[in-house]
């Protein structure tokens, strides 16, 4: 339903106004209930995910490109304006074609994703939305099964984290955490918890790789911490194991997103598909 915007200050168009102010929206867009996704290909994911648009933002340039999936919801608003009025609207470019304001969807309890779940992923902390968006993206390419977030790590459905995720947020399934750390909500579901962390006692991440070798049925939970200071020393010492990336030419660590990685990739799981299986429902 195109709806050609006339007025700014329109009160239907609140939900896009202000999007470079990452504390209000990461306040005020959990409270609305909505999300936004930026691009076609991010916004397809999301519908092909079950995720419901609210509406549409968009120049009239993209409209035929946007046709496919604008047409599966014919009663939900198509807001159109030329590019100096959506940026002046949303304070950016919109240079990625499209904005949707999204419905989210309830989270699933911890305990149904850790119940179905054999390796996962524990984001302790972490603020910065590039980096929780690249952790989602790497988790969905290399099979770890499901994500945690703790109370006060950045939001992985801000528009940013979305964005550089390329939408496979919305394909692995995650929750947040109520409460963190929590050792024996691991212990129940019988995780081997692992703290990426640069202790004088962390074992390689070959060793730790040996040991999984041995042990082929262990579910495992792998603990990331923050950008500045890493994981806190009280989670460090509720875990079961400490893991060290070795580095060469005197580096002591990786970014948090890029350690993701490797620890994701040298524990994926080894089968006949390569690895590849479907994710848990959400």
């Amino acid at each position: 339903m195109r709806v050609d915007i006339t007025d700014l200050t329109d009160p239907a168009l609140a939900d896009y106004t202000n999007m470079t102010d990452v504390a209000l929206r990461s306040k005020v867009e959990p409270e609305r209930g909505l999300f936004m996704a930026e691009s076609r290909n991010v916004i397809l994911r999301a519908v092909e995910a079950g995720y419901r648009p609210r509406s549409f933002l968009m120049a009239e340039k993209w409209l035929d490109s946007m046709s496919d999936i604008l047409d599966k919801f014919p009663h939900v608003p198509v807001y159109v304006a030329n590019e100096d009025a959506l940026r002046q609207l949303t304070g950016f470019h919109l240079h990625r074609g499209a904005l949707a304001s999204m419905h989210r969807k309830e989270l699933p309890q911890a305990c149904q994703l850790l119940a179905q779940a054999r390796r996962i992923a524990i984001l302790e902390d972490i603020v910065d939305h590039t980096n929780v968006g690249a952790i989602f993206r790497s988790a969905a390419a290399l099979g770890v099964d499901a994500i945690l977030v703790t109370p006060s790590c950045a939001d992985p459905l801000y528009r940013r984290s979305v964005r550089v995720s390329m939408g496979t947020v919305f394909q692995i399934p995650w929750t947040r955490l109520d409460t963190w750390p929590a050792p024996q909500l691991l212990n129940e579901y019988n995780y081997h918890s692992v703290a990426l962390a640069l202790e004088a006692d962390s074992r390689t991440l070959d060793d730790f790789c040996s040991f999984l070798r041995c042990a082929p049925d262990q579910k495992v939970a792998w603990v990331l911490g923050s950008e500045g200071y890493g994981l806190k020393p009280r989670t460090i010492s509720s875990l079961d194991s400490k893991v060290i990336i070795p580095m060469s030419h005197g580096v002591d660590s990786l970014n948090v997103a890029a350690a993701a990685a490797v620890v994701f990739w040298a524990t994926r799981p080894q089968s006949s598909s390569a690895g590849v299986k479907p994710h848990l429902s959400m």
